[in-house]
């Protein structure tokens, strides 16, 4: 089954240095229906303006992942970690038992980001952060995994505390792929436009929106525009 969220029906808070829109139930926005996917308990599509950004504020508990899709953000927290994460890019928090951190837009242009966050299988562990750039390339083949919470991935893929994947990447116009699913997925159109189809059902999805897609092993992705996808399957 796939379920279609566009965006124009997603969450939204707007401030003076930030335009955010919630795939789930976050801050002032409360939807029943829509507390989390799974273990997936957060996605905020945010605008961060320049100079601005998340002041220093804890966690605990949670995994933290941030997909740069435009601009860099700087990361600062309380166990000495500092990085810029660019474009393209992803970063993951681990809180743990408990970690501060800072989030910030150093350029003179808007950044934006995905910021997702996942509930750990493990709790009260040491806060850890890592960053890594992976190919920007547009490819007709597939999503490269960028995330990974599995022993044997850990070479290629950043870590998180959970039995979850992430994958991220471009594909150019006219591909089509079958991408398979562990658990459930969650699909993020970050650029462009694409279908989604499990042979029963079609789905089109543009810039912005958001798919759940469940009791499936596999997707077939078909671009029609060049495009940006992040799919996160997790339990």
């Amino acid at each position: 089954m796939i379920k279609h969220y566009p965006f124009q029906q997603l969450g939204k808070a707007k401030y003076a240095w930030l335009d955010t829109h919630h795939h789930f139930s976050f801050a002032q926005y409360y939807n029943p229906r829509r507390m989390g996917f799974g273990r997936l308990r957060v996605i905020n599509d945010d605008r961060i303006a320049a100079y601005s950004g998340f002041p220093e504020h804890p966690h605990k508990n949670m995994e933290i992942i941030t997909f740069v899709r435009s601009g860099a953000i700087s990361h600062e927290d309380s166990r000495g970690n500092k990085g810029v994460t660019g474009a393209g890019e992803v970063q993951v928090m681990s809180a743990g038992k408990g970690i501060w951190h800072s989030e910030f837009n150093q350029g003179s242009q808007a950044a934006s980001m995905f910021q997702i966050w996942i509930e750990p299988n493990s709790h009260n562990v040491a806060p850890r952060w890592d960053s890594m750039a992976f190919p920007k390339k547009a490819t007709n083949s597939h999503l490269p995994l960028v995330v990974s919470g599995y022993v044997e991935d850990r070479q290629q893929a950043l870590f998180i505390q959970q039995d979850a994947r992430i994958f991220a990447g471009k594909l150019v116009k006219g591909s089509e792929i079958i991408h398979q699913i562990t658990h459930q997925a969650y699909v993020i159109a970050s650029q462009g436009q694409f279908t989604l189809g499990n042979g029963q059902q079609i789905v089109e999805m543009a810039k912005g929106d958001g798919a759940e897609v469940t009791q499936q092993k596999f997707v077939t992705i078909k671009v029609q525009q060049d495009c940006e996808i992040i799919i996160i399957d997790v339990a």
